[in-house]
């Protein structure tokens, strides 16, 4: 498929090569290029790197128009082994792949320093992604995400905002114990949002659970991210929700102290918890986005 043609539809899906034999779900919304005058002009590229792992983007899709598709070309993926990418094997289901295949799909689509919002551990992906090709991307956005899992804090803030037995389940959960799987449903999710989870949403991503179980009783126990966040070279946005007990701000504020100095900001988005935050802060995100 000729990218080109890509750029005049408003909407997109495609599975797209990134390397031999390895292809990725794309969906892409907005116009890459308008006119202005006589001349087409290039808008930015927002790539988004969705949450999980084991899920895919479809949480990004609500019943309304994305408004950053107004002034940038949004491009949705799946992570290599999550939704209807390709699966491959367990081998390939870590940071360091996830990170590099940023680079790939750019590559394959013909994207040059894009904007790069990882969410969640879409965010785990990003910060790796950073710390690998930090020359790479234009800006970056990190929402709701951290450089480490530190289990004290996220079980506290669950128990906090919570109870003991939601805190119970996201330390055995995150900390690579599968059986808790059920608990961690009952009690945990409904923490994800301050308002009433959509349960016809929750339905919509294609899981793939051993990806999930593969990076939690790996990756996950030994992650610290915060070394790789000095290579970076452009500015970042640091987002957090202020009720998310999933990956609590003061964790987001770790990574903005391990950026150099002068990139990051963080904003916390007052009332909100994990999953609202990329919706809610939209307007900051569109200033980022535009701004020189």
């Amino acid at each position: 498929m000729d990218y080109g043609s890509c750029l005049l539809a408003s909407l997109w899906q495609m599975r797209v090569e990134i390397s031999p034999g390895v292809r990725l779900f794309v969906d892409i919304d907005g116009l890459g290029l308008v006119p202005e005058g006589p001349a087409m002009v290039a808008r930015p590229t927002l790539l988004y790197l969705h949450g999980g792992p084991g899920l895919d983007h479809s949480l990004y899709k609500r019943s309304e128009r994305n408004p950053l598709s107004e002034v940038a070309q949004l491009v949705f993926y799946d992570h290599r082994g999550n939704g209807r990418s390709d699966w491959q094997s367990p081998d390939e289901w870590n940071l360091d792949t996830w990170a590099d295949d940023v680079v790939r799909l750019c590559a394959a689509l013909g994207i040059e320093h894009p904007v790069v919002l990882g969410e969640s551990f879409g965010g785990f992906v990003a910060q790796r992604y950073l710390a690998r090709h930090p020359e790479h991307p234009l800006k970056v956005i990190l929402a709701c995400t951290a450089a480490r899992l530190d289990l004290d804090v996220i079980g506290d803030a669950f128990h906090r905002m919570g109870s003991e037995r939601a805190a119970d389940a996201i330390r055995r959960f995150f900390g690579g114990d599968a059986s808790a799987f059920g608990d961690f449903f009952e009690h945990c999710i409904p923490l994800y949002s301050t308002e009433p989870m959509d349960p016809e949403g929750m339905l919509r991503p294609v899981m793939n659970m051993d990806v999930m179980n593969n990076f939690f009783e790996g990756e996950a126990k030994t992650m610290d991210l915060r070394a790789g966040l000095a290579a970076a070279q452009c500015p970042v946005l640091v987002l957090a929700g202020e009720r998310d007990p999933v990956l609590p701000v003061e964790l987001n504020r770790e990574i903005v102290d391990a950026l150099p100095e002068g990139l990051a900001r963080l904003e916390v988005i007052p009332s909100v918890s994990h999953v609202q935050v990329v919706h809610e802060a939209t307007g900051l995100i569109r200033e980022f986005v535009l701004a020189p």
